[in-house]
Protein backbone atom coordinates (compact mmCIF):
# COMPACT_ATOMS: atom_id res chain seq x y z
CA UNK A 1 0.00 0.00 0.00
CA UNK A 2 2.96 2.54 0.77
CA UNK A 3 4.17 1.77 -2.60
CA UNK A 4 1.65 2.34 -4.05
CA UNK A 5 0.84 5.63 -1.88
CA UNK A 6 4.25 6.73 -3.16
CA UNK A 7 3.88 6.35 -6.65
CA UNK A 8 0.33 7.29 -7.33
CA UNK A 9 1.20 7.83 -11.63
CA UNK A 10 1.34 4.18 -11.02
CA UNK A 11 -1.49 2.70 -9.73
CA UNK A 12 -5.43 2.45 -11.44
CA UNK A 13 -7.92 3.05 -9.02
CA UNK A 14 -11.19 0.35 -8.35
CA UNK A 15 -14.45 1.33 -8.97
CA UNK A 16 -17.54 -0.76 -8.09
CA UNK A 17 -21.07 0.39 -9.22
CA UNK A 18 -24.01 -0.88 -7.46
CA UNK A 19 -27.48 -0.92 -9.51
CA UNK A 20 -30.35 -3.65 -9.38
CA UNK A 21 -31.56 -1.96 -12.86
CA UNK A 22 -28.88 -3.57 -14.99
CA UNK A 23 -29.33 -0.78 -18.30
CA UNK A 24 -28.06 1.80 -15.47
CA UNK A 25 -25.51 -0.33 -14.98
CA UNK A 26 -24.48 -0.47 -18.46
CA UNK A 27 -24.62 3.43 -18.76
CA UNK A 28 -21.99 3.63 -16.15
CA UNK A 29 -19.90 1.30 -17.69
CA UNK A 30 -19.73 3.38 -20.97
CA UNK A 31 -19.40 6.86 -19.00
CA UNK A 32 -16.39 5.37 -17.41
CA UNK A 33 -15.04 3.85 -20.52
CA UNK A 34 -11.73 4.93 -21.54
CA UNK A 35 -11.20 6.70 -17.58
CA UNK A 36 -7.99 5.28 -15.58
CA UNK A 37 -10.03 3.38 -13.58
CA UNK A 38 -10.82 -0.75 -13.42
CA UNK A 39 -14.71 -0.77 -13.08
CA UNK A 40 -16.52 -3.34 -11.39
CA UNK A 41 -20.28 -4.23 -11.37
CA UNK A 42 -22.69 -5.51 -8.98
CA UNK A 43 -26.55 -6.29 -8.61
CA UNK A 44 -26.88 -6.20 -5.39
CA UNK A 45 -26.08 -4.67 -1.75
CA UNK A 46 -25.47 -8.51 -0.99
CA UNK A 47 -22.80 -9.17 -4.32
CA UNK A 48 -21.31 -5.78 -3.86
CA UNK A 49 -20.18 -6.81 -0.09
CA UNK A 50 -19.04 -10.16 -1.73
CA UNK A 51 -16.73 -8.26 -4.15
CA UNK A 52 -15.23 -5.66 -1.60
CA UNK A 53 -14.46 -9.20 0.80
CA UNK A 54 -12.19 -10.65 -2.53
CA UNK A 55 -10.50 -7.44 -3.76
CA UNK A 56 -9.37 -4.02 -2.62
CA UNK A 57 -12.25 -1.43 -3.64
CA UNK A 58 -11.32 2.31 -3.75
CA UNK A 59 -14.47 4.03 -4.53
CA UNK A 60 -17.99 2.36 -4.09
CA UNK A 61 -20.78 3.87 -5.92
CA UNK A 62 -24.53 2.88 -5.36
CA UNK A 63 -28.11 3.35 -5.92
CA UNK A 64 -30.24 4.18 -3.04
CA UNK A 65 -33.30 2.43 -3.88
CA UNK A 66 -32.63 -1.59 -3.82
CA UNK A 67 -34.39 -4.81 -2.69
CA UNK A 68 -32.91 -6.30 0.35
CA UNK A 69 -30.28 -3.95 0.82
CA UNK A 70 -30.62 -0.35 -0.27
CA UNK A 71 -28.09 1.91 -0.56
CA UNK A 72 -27.69 3.67 2.64
CA UNK A 73 -27.49 0.05 4.64
CA UNK A 74 -24.49 -0.93 1.72
CA UNK A 75 -22.61 2.01 2.37
CA UNK A 76 -22.75 1.92 6.30
CA UNK A 77 -21.66 -1.91 5.92
CA UNK A 78 -19.48 -0.31 3.73
CA UNK A 79 -17.77 2.19 6.38
CA UNK A 80 -17.82 -0.15 9.20
CA UNK A 81 -15.99 -3.20 6.98
CA UNK A 82 -13.63 -0.52 4.44
CA UNK A 83 -13.38 2.60 6.04
CA UNK A 84 -10.96 3.93 3.39
CA UNK A 85 -13.17 3.69 0.36
CA UNK A 86 -15.03 6.25 -0.92
CA UNK A 87 -18.95 6.43 -0.61
CA UNK A 88 -21.12 8.43 -3.07
CA UNK A 89 -24.94 7.74 -2.61
CA UNK A 90 -26.96 7.53 -6.28
CA UNK A 91 -30.38 8.11 -6.42
CA UNK A 92 -33.37 9.86 -8.53
CA UNK A 93 -35.84 10.06 -4.97
CA UNK A 94 -35.49 13.69 -3.16
CA UNK A 95 -35.58 10.99 -0.15
CA UNK A 96 -34.28 13.51 3.30
CA UNK A 97 -34.37 10.39 5.10
CA UNK A 98 -32.23 7.96 2.73
CA UNK A 99 -29.72 10.74 2.80
CA UNK A 100 -29.57 11.62 6.64
CA UNK A 101 -29.17 8.08 7.35
CA UNK A 102 -26.33 7.84 4.10
CA UNK A 103 -24.57 11.08 5.72
CA UNK A 104 -24.87 9.58 9.38
CA UNK A 105 -24.30 6.04 9.42
CA UNK A 106 -22.23 5.34 5.61
CA UNK A 107 -20.63 9.01 6.50
CA UNK A 108 -20.82 9.34 2.54
CA UNK A 109 -18.37 11.48 0.13
CA UNK A 110 -21.07 12.59 -2.11
CA UNK A 111 -24.94 12.46 -3.29
CA UNK A 112 -25.67 12.43 -6.78
CA UNK A 113 -29.12 13.16 -8.11
CA UNK A 114 -30.85 10.87 -11.62
CA UNK A 115 -30.92 11.64 -13.94
CA UNK A 116 -27.11 12.81 -14.01
CA UNK A 117 -25.13 14.35 -15.60
CA UNK A 118 -21.78 12.80 -17.82
CA UNK A 119 -19.35 15.90 -17.04
CA UNK A 120 -20.41 16.60 -13.27
CA UNK A 121 -20.73 12.44 -12.72
CA UNK A 122 -16.90 12.34 -14.14
CA UNK A 123 -15.85 15.21 -11.59
CA UNK A 124 -17.65 13.96 -8.57
CA UNK A 125 -15.67 10.45 -9.39
CA UNK A 126 -11.79 12.17 -9.74
CA UNK A 127 -12.46 14.22 -7.02
CA UNK A 128 -13.50 11.70 -4.51
CA UNK A 129 -10.44 9.90 -5.92
CA UNK A 130 -8.42 12.88 -5.26
CA UNK A 131 -9.36 13.33 -1.79
CA UNK A 132 -9.15 9.45 -0.64
CA UNK A 133 -5.62 10.02 -2.13
CA UNK A 134 -4.66 13.20 -0.19
CA UNK A 135 -6.50 11.20 3.11
CA UNK A 136 -3.80 8.24 2.53
CA UNK A 137 -1.02 10.20 1.82
CA UNK A 138 -2.18 12.22 4.99
CA UNK A 139 -1.91 9.06 7.17
CA UNK A 140 0.83 8.09 5.25
CA UNK A 141 2.91 11.33 6.59
CA UNK A 142 1.57 10.60 9.66
CA UNK A 143 2.71 7.41 10.39
CA UNK A 144 6.23 8.57 8.98
CA UNK A 145 6.13 11.29 11.27
CA UNK A 146 5.56 8.80 14.45
CA UNK A 147 8.17 6.23 13.40
CA UNK A 148 10.68 9.55 12.84
CA UNK A 149 9.79 10.45 16.65
CA UNK A 150 10.43 7.22 17.81
CA UNK A 151 13.98 6.81 16.24
CA UNK A 152 14.42 10.71 17.29
CA UNK A 153 13.57 9.38 21.33
CA UNK A 154 16.29 6.22 20.83
CA UNK A 155 19.06 8.68 19.34
CA UNK A 156 18.52 11.53 22.22
CA UNK A 157 20.35 9.57 24.57
CA UNK A 158 23.95 9.85 22.89
CA UNK A 159 23.73 11.16 19.60
CA UNK A 160 23.28 15.15 20.48
CA UNK A 161 24.18 15.90 16.76
CA UNK A 162 22.10 13.32 15.01
CA UNK A 163 19.13 15.17 16.81
CA UNK A 164 19.70 18.30 15.57
CA UNK A 165 19.50 17.28 12.32
CA UNK A 166 16.54 15.00 12.51
CA UNK A 167 14.46 17.72 14.25
CA UNK A 168 15.33 19.80 10.78
CA UNK A 169 13.76 16.65 9.06
CA UNK A 170 11.03 16.60 11.37
CA UNK A 171 9.87 19.75 10.58
CA UNK A 172 9.69 19.63 7.03
CA UNK A 173 7.73 16.44 7.81
CA UNK A 174 5.39 18.29 9.94
CA UNK A 175 5.16 21.22 7.04
CA UNK A 176 4.47 18.21 4.96
CA UNK A 177 1.74 17.40 6.69
CA UNK A 178 0.35 20.87 7.37
CA UNK A 179 0.46 20.95 3.69
CA UNK A 180 -1.82 17.73 3.26
CA UNK A 181 -4.27 19.26 6.15
CA UNK A 182 -4.42 22.25 3.66
CA UNK A 183 -5.46 20.54 0.68
CA UNK A 184 -7.86 18.21 2.25
CA UNK A 185 -9.61 21.08 3.59
CA UNK A 186 -9.42 22.83 0.13
CA UNK A 187 -11.20 19.69 -1.83
CA UNK A 188 -14.36 19.93 1.39
CA UNK A 189 -14.78 23.16 -0.10
CA UNK A 190 -14.77 21.83 -3.95
CA UNK A 191 -16.68 19.40 -3.18
CA UNK A 192 -19.25 21.43 -1.41
CA UNK A 193 -19.59 23.50 -4.34
CA UNK A 194 -20.07 20.42 -6.57
CA UNK A 195 -22.68 18.95 -4.29
CA UNK A 196 -24.70 22.53 -4.92
CA UNK A 197 -24.52 21.94 -8.35
CA UNK A 198 -26.26 19.07 -7.91
CA UNK A 199 -28.57 20.54 -5.38
CA UNK A 200 -30.08 23.26 -7.84
CA UNK A 201 -30.74 20.98 -10.68
CA UNK A 202 -33.93 20.71 -8.65
CA UNK A 203 -34.87 24.39 -9.48
CA UNK A 204 -35.42 25.88 -13.10
CA UNK A 205 -31.98 27.47 -14.09
CA UNK A 206 -33.76 31.00 -13.67
CA UNK A 207 -34.31 29.83 -10.00
CA UNK A 208 -30.79 28.68 -9.08
CA UNK A 209 -29.27 30.79 -6.69
CA UNK A 210 -25.69 29.09 -5.21
CA UNK A 211 -23.07 29.90 -8.09
CA UNK A 212 -23.46 33.22 -7.42
CA UNK A 213 -23.71 33.48 -4.56
CA UNK A 214 -20.72 31.91 -3.86
CA UNK A 215 -18.76 34.15 -6.38
CA UNK A 216 -20.62 37.32 -4.34
CA UNK A 217 -19.03 36.21 -1.09
CA UNK A 218 -15.62 35.46 -2.80
CA UNK A 219 -15.91 39.07 -4.01
CA UNK A 220 -16.78 40.52 -0.86
CA UNK A 221 -14.06 38.24 0.69
CA UNK A 222 -11.62 39.86 -1.28
CA UNK A 223 -12.38 43.49 -0.87
CA UNK A 224 -12.13 43.32 2.74
CA UNK A 225 -8.97 41.06 2.86
CA UNK A 226 -10.75 38.16 5.00
CA UNK A 227 -8.39 35.69 5.99
CA UNK A 228 -8.38 32.34 3.74
CA UNK A 229 -10.76 30.05 7.12
CA UNK A 230 -13.40 32.73 7.13
CA UNK A 231 -13.75 32.36 3.20
CA UNK A 232 -13.53 28.94 3.07
CA UNK A 233 -16.32 28.53 5.56
CA UNK A 234 -18.14 31.53 4.25
CA UNK A 235 -17.85 29.55 0.52
CA UNK A 236 -18.91 26.15 1.98
CA UNK A 237 -21.92 28.07 4.20
CA UNK A 238 -23.35 29.92 0.52
CA UNK A 239 -23.09 26.17 -1.46
CA UNK A 240 -25.22 25.07 1.18
CA UNK A 241 -27.20 27.10 2.66
CA UNK A 242 -30.30 25.93 1.10
CA UNK A 243 -29.27 22.31 1.29
CA UNK A 244 -32.31 21.50 4.17
CA UNK A 245 -35.02 22.54 1.53
CA UNK A 246 -34.12 19.47 -0.75
CA UNK A 247 -37.24 17.69 0.54
CA UNK A 248 -39.64 20.37 0.42
CA UNK A 249 -42.45 19.67 -3.05
CA UNK A 250 -40.98 21.94 -6.40
CA UNK A 251 -43.79 24.46 -5.99
CA UNK A 252 -42.78 25.67 -2.53
CA UNK A 253 -38.91 25.14 -4.11
CA UNK A 254 -39.93 28.15 -6.37
CA UNK A 255 -42.60 30.38 -4.37
CA UNK A 256 -41.80 33.13 -3.32
CA UNK A 257 -41.29 33.01 0.73
CA UNK A 258 -43.53 36.81 1.68
CA UNK A 259 -46.47 34.84 0.03
CA UNK A 260 -46.35 31.45 2.33
CA UNK A 261 -48.98 31.02 4.29
CA UNK A 262 -49.44 28.76 7.71
CA UNK A 263 -48.05 25.34 6.90
CA UNK A 264 -45.55 26.20 4.53
CA UNK A 265 -44.44 29.25 6.18
CA UNK A 266 -43.77 27.13 9.50
CA UNK A 267 -41.62 24.65 7.38
CA UNK A 268 -39.78 27.91 5.39
CA UNK A 269 -38.80 28.81 8.78
CA UNK A 270 -36.98 25.42 9.64
CA UNK A 271 -34.85 25.19 6.32
CA UNK A 272 -31.87 26.66 8.18
CA UNK A 273 -31.33 24.46 11.18
CA UNK A 274 -31.83 21.47 8.93
CA UNK A 275 -29.37 22.60 6.80
CA UNK A 276 -26.83 22.41 9.89
CA UNK A 277 -27.85 19.16 10.69
CA UNK A 278 -27.25 17.96 7.78
CA UNK A 279 -23.61 19.03 7.68
CA UNK A 280 -22.70 18.88 11.67
CA UNK A 281 -21.22 15.78 11.50
CA UNK A 282 -19.00 16.68 9.20
CA UNK A 283 -15.81 17.97 11.27
CA UNK A 284 -14.44 20.62 8.60
CA UNK A 285 -17.83 21.57 7.93
CA UNK A 286 -19.10 22.69 11.74
CA UNK A 287 -18.24 26.15 11.64
CA UNK A 288 -20.37 27.17 7.65
CA UNK A 289 -23.13 25.27 9.93
CA UNK A 290 -23.49 27.80 12.18
CA UNK A 291 -22.67 30.14 9.61
CA UNK A 292 -25.98 28.25 7.76
CA UNK A 293 -28.16 27.93 11.50
CA UNK A 294 -28.08 32.09 11.48
CA UNK A 295 -27.95 33.35 8.04
CA UNK A 296 -31.74 34.32 8.53
CA UNK A 297 -31.48 36.38 11.61
CA UNK A 298 -32.38 39.84 11.22
CA UNK A 299 -30.59 42.73 12.81
CA UNK A 300 -34.07 44.00 14.85
CA UNK A 301 -34.34 40.53 16.60
CA UNK A 302 -37.12 39.63 14.81
CA UNK A 303 -35.46 36.55 12.62
CA UNK A 304 -35.22 32.71 13.17
CA UNK A 305 -34.69 30.64 14.63
CA UNK A 306 -33.12 31.86 17.56
CA UNK A 307 -34.21 36.08 17.42
CA UNK A 308 -30.44 36.90 17.41
CA UNK A 309 -30.15 40.25 17.61
CA UNK A 310 -27.31 43.28 16.55
CA UNK A 311 -23.58 41.86 17.05
CA UNK A 312 -25.02 38.83 18.97
CA UNK A 313 -25.60 37.39 15.26
CA UNK A 314 -22.60 35.63 13.57
CA UNK A 315 -20.82 37.80 11.23
CA UNK A 316 -20.87 35.50 8.73
CA UNK A 317 -24.32 34.94 9.12
CA UNK A 318 -24.89 39.00 8.51
CA UNK A 319 -22.49 38.77 5.57
CA UNK A 320 -24.51 35.56 3.94
CA UNK A 321 -28.02 37.13 4.66
CA UNK A 322 -26.81 40.26 2.64
CA UNK A 323 -25.68 37.89 -0.12
CA UNK A 324 -29.11 35.25 -0.05
CA UNK A 325 -31.22 38.12 -0.30
CA UNK A 326 -29.67 40.16 -3.05
CA UNK A 327 -29.45 37.45 -4.98
CA UNK A 328 -33.09 35.32 -3.80
CA UNK A 329 -34.76 39.25 -4.18
CA UNK A 330 -33.44 38.77 -8.27
CA UNK A 331 -34.46 35.16 -8.65
CA UNK A 332 -38.57 35.59 -7.14
CA UNK A 333 -38.25 34.07 -4.28
CA UNK A 334 -38.55 36.50 -1.59
CA UNK A 335 -41.36 38.83 -3.14
CA UNK A 336 -43.43 37.64 -5.97
CA UNK A 337 -41.71 40.04 -8.79
CA UNK A 338 -38.52 40.06 -9.97
CA UNK A 339 -36.41 43.05 -8.51
CA UNK A 340 -33.20 44.19 -10.97
CA UNK A 341 -29.98 43.97 -8.86
CA UNK A 342 -30.29 48.10 -8.46
CA UNK A 343 -33.50 47.36 -6.96
CA UNK A 344 -32.51 44.95 -4.84
CA UNK A 345 -29.81 46.83 -3.57
CA UNK A 346 -32.55 49.69 -2.60
CA UNK A 347 -34.29 47.17 -0.76
CA UNK A 348 -31.35 46.27 1.13
CA UNK A 349 -30.63 50.20 2.16
CA UNK A 350 -34.03 50.62 2.87
CA UNK A 351 -34.11 48.05 5.80
CA UNK A 352 -30.56 48.38 6.64
CA UNK A 353 -31.02 48.29 10.48
CA UNK A 354 -33.85 46.35 10.61
CA UNK A 355 -33.32 43.28 8.18
CA UNK A 356 -29.13 43.77 8.06
CA UNK A 357 -26.38 45.02 9.84
CA UNK A 358 -26.44 48.82 9.08
CA UNK A 359 -22.19 49.14 9.11
CA UNK A 360 -21.68 46.45 6.11
CA UNK A 361 -24.56 47.42 3.67
CA UNK A 362 -22.57 50.06 1.95
CA UNK A 363 -19.52 47.93 2.01
CA UNK A 364 -22.10 45.19 0.51
CA UNK A 365 -23.32 47.52 -2.00
CA UNK A 366 -19.51 48.42 -3.52
CA UNK A 367 -19.15 44.55 -3.69
CA UNK A 368 -21.92 43.73 -5.66
CA UNK A 369 -21.43 46.54 -8.07
CA UNK A 370 -17.87 45.14 -8.40
CA UNK A 371 -19.85 41.65 -8.89
CA UNK A 372 -22.23 42.81 -11.73
CA UNK A 373 -21.70 45.23 -14.55
CA UNK A 374 -25.30 46.02 -14.55
CA UNK A 375 -25.35 47.91 -10.56
CA UNK A 376 -25.32 51.56 -11.27
CA UNK A 377 -26.36 52.47 -7.59
CA UNK A 378 -22.53 52.05 -6.54
CA UNK A 379 -22.04 54.66 -8.95
CA UNK A 380 -22.04 58.74 -7.34
CA UNK A 381 -23.59 60.22 -10.90
CA UNK A 382 -26.21 57.90 -10.48
CA UNK A 383 -29.43 59.17 -8.39
CA UNK A 384 -32.90 57.37 -7.52
CA UNK A 385 -35.93 59.33 -7.95
CA UNK A 386 -39.60 59.24 -8.32
CA UNK A 387 -41.32 59.82 -10.89
CA UNK A 388 -42.25 63.53 -9.46
CA UNK A 389 -38.77 64.43 -8.85
CA UNK A 390 -38.21 64.14 -12.34
CA UNK A 391 -37.79 66.78 -15.06
CA UNK A 392 -36.97 67.27 -18.60
CA UNK A 393 -33.38 66.79 -20.02
CA UNK A 394 -32.73 63.73 -17.17
CA UNK A 395 -31.26 60.51 -19.23
CA UNK A 396 -32.18 57.18 -17.67
CA UNK A 397 -28.94 55.50 -16.25
CA UNK A 398 -31.09 51.79 -16.67
CA UNK A 399 -34.34 50.16 -18.01
CA UNK A 400 -37.76 51.05 -16.38
CA UNK A 401 -39.97 48.24 -16.15
CA UNK A 402 -43.47 47.91 -14.73
CA UNK A 403 -43.86 45.28 -11.45
CA UNK A 404 -45.63 42.90 -13.98
CA UNK A 405 -42.28 43.10 -16.06
CA UNK A 406 -43.56 45.09 -18.93
CA UNK A 407 -40.45 47.61 -20.34
CA UNK A 408 -41.38 50.71 -20.22
CA UNK A 409 -38.57 52.69 -21.18
CA UNK A 410 -34.88 51.84 -22.09
CA UNK A 411 -31.56 52.74 -20.54
CA UNK A 412 -30.21 56.21 -22.06
CA UNK A 413 -33.59 57.83 -22.69
CA UNK A 414 -33.53 61.37 -22.11
CA UNK A 415 -36.75 62.76 -20.48
CA UNK A 416 -39.18 64.88 -21.64
CA UNK A 417 -42.26 66.45 -19.76
CA UNK A 418 -45.14 64.80 -21.61
CA UNK A 419 -43.15 61.68 -21.12
CA UNK A 420 -42.77 62.63 -17.44
CA UNK A 421 -46.56 63.30 -17.37
CA UNK A 422 -47.28 59.90 -19.22
CA UNK A 423 -45.22 58.08 -16.39
CA UNK A 424 -46.84 59.57 -13.26
CA UNK A 425 -50.28 59.06 -14.95
CA UNK A 426 -49.77 54.69 -15.47
CA UNK A 427 -48.06 54.80 -12.22
CA UNK A 428 -51.36 56.00 -10.53
CA UNK A 429 -53.24 53.60 -12.35
CA UNK A 430 -51.07 50.74 -11.76
CA UNK A 431 -50.88 51.74 -8.25
CA UNK A 432 -47.19 51.26 -7.94
CA UNK A 433 -44.20 53.64 -7.18
CA UNK A 434 -41.69 53.26 -9.23
CA UNK A 435 -37.70 53.91 -8.70
CA UNK A 436 -36.21 56.06 -11.33
CA UNK A 437 -32.57 55.72 -12.11
CA UNK A 438 -30.99 59.02 -13.74
CA UNK A 439 -27.59 59.79 -14.50
CA UNK A 440 -26.59 62.88 -13.56
CA UNK A 441 -25.36 64.84 -17.40
CA UNK A 442 -21.64 65.29 -17.83
CA UNK A 443 -20.15 68.64 -17.78
CA UNK A 444 -19.11 69.94 -20.42
CA UNK A 445 -15.27 70.78 -21.20
CA UNK A 446 -14.53 74.72 -20.34
CA UNK A 447 -13.80 76.25 -24.11
CA UNK A 448 -10.16 77.46 -24.76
Amino acid sequence: MDEQLATPSAYKPTVLLVDDEESILNSLRRLLRGQPYEVVLAGSGAQALEIMAAQPIDLVMTDARMPAMDGATLLAETHRLYPATSRILLTGYADLTMIIKAINEGQIHRYISKPWNDEEMLLVLRQSLEHQFSERERLRLEHLTREQNDQLKALNATLEKRVLSRTSELQQTADMLDLAYDELKRSYVTGTEVFSLLANLRLPKEKQTNRPLIELIRVYCKAQSMDESSVRDLTMAAALYNVGKLSWADRMMIAPSDLLHSTDRELYRTYPTQSESLLMTLEPMKDAARIIRHHQERWDGSGFPDHLKGDGIPFGSRLLKLAVDFIELQRGLILERNMNSDEALLYIRKYAGRLYDPDMVEDFVQACAAFLSDVTLGDPSVKVLGTRELAAGMVLARNLNADNGMLLLNAGKVLNLPLVDKLIAFEAMEGAKYSVFIKEPEEPAPSL
